[in-house]
């Protein structure tokens, strides 16, 4: 995977004007992927570089890379992807023809099997499915997502004004947390910070098989809850509570719960709206453990 994703970082266009560097950073693999950036160094140039980040997770790779490099905009993509062939030029034009902070934009899905026909657009997110529209639009309360690490890039002026990313809330080898790029985003519009959504900055997102299973879906959405819960201690939604938890995940809850019983007795006609219907359990269920049981680090 991590060729290819070389192979398309080397494959696109760089425009005039624009100077563009590659660094590897190796979060304490166990197979060949020293090897495999040395070996690639010479088809780049001395613009690839190879990094190692003994400290496990995804939050502290990210955080080694942005401190390793030097260039006034950060871009940010993960070793299962491809960029679109003409993702440098559409980064390069959008902060040369306005004031922007960060860009992000979709993450097409490169199956690595059939789509299930259980898997629920709404939660496409688990597995990095990630498309904002046809549109160009502005991040904030409008627009209905976030910005996500994998296809992102921030001016280095404004990363060093918000900091670096949450290393209790990512994702590691032994947690699913996923609340880095949402602690993130919040904390870039908190600076004022003017962000756009391109929807022709592509990058095409490797999906393993492993994880078109209603297992992956069901734990991934636990650990959102849990990294949810996280985030809400220092900074609470301004929704009504019950018990320490938002109100209106318990009606999601059981409306959900009671949509799956009766999906499950009776015959299953639309089996996404029913694992939907599963999953909006899942969701407050890990929100609660994360409230009252998980010690954050």
């Amino acid at each position: 995977m991590l060729n290819r994703t070389l192979d398309s970082l080397l494959a696109a266009r760089v425009p005039q004007g624009l100077s563009v560097r590659v660094t590897v950073v190796d979060n304490n693999s166990k197979d060949r992927t020293r090897e495999t950036v040395e070996g690639r160094m010479g088809d780049f140039g001395g613009r690839l570089d190879y990094l190692f980040e003994p400290n496990q997770g995804r939050s502290h790779a990210l955080n080694a890379g942005i401190k390793a490099t030097g260039g006034d905009l950060v871009g940010m993509i993960d070793d299962d992807e491809e960029i679109d062939p003409g993702w440098y030029a559409r980064a390069s034009s959008a902060f040369a023809g306005e004031q922007v902070d960060f860009v992000g934009g979709p993450y097409f899905p490169n199956w690595g099997a059939p789509r299930p026909a259980w898997l629920p657009r709404k939660y496409a997110g688990v597995i990095g499915w990630v498309d904002g529209g046809d549109r160009v639009a502005a991040y904030g309360d409008g627009y209905p997502g976030i910005l996500m690490g994998g296809n992102a890039i921030i001016s280095r002026a404004m990363l060093e004004r918000v900091g670096l990313y949450s290393t209790s809330l990512g994702r590691t080898d032994k947690r699913l947390l996923a609340g880095e790029d949402e602690d993130m985003y919040h904390r870039l519009l908190d600076a004022g910070a003017r962000g756009l959504y391109l929807p022709d900055l592509i990058i095409y997102h490797y999906i393993p098989p492993e994880r078109l299973t209603k297992r992956y879906f069901r734990r991934w959405c636990f650990w959102r809850g849990v990294s949810s819960a996280a985030m809400d201690k220092w900074r609470p939604s301004s929704v009504a509570y019950l018990a320490g938890v938002p109100r209106y995940l318990y009606g999601e809850a059981a409306r959900g719960l009671l949509r799956t019983i009766k999906f499950a007795v009776g015959p299953v006609k639309d089996p996404e709206t029913g694992f939907s219907s599963e999953l909006a359990f899942w969701d407050f269920a890990g929100f609660f453990y994360g409230k009252y049981f998980y010690r954050h680090g």
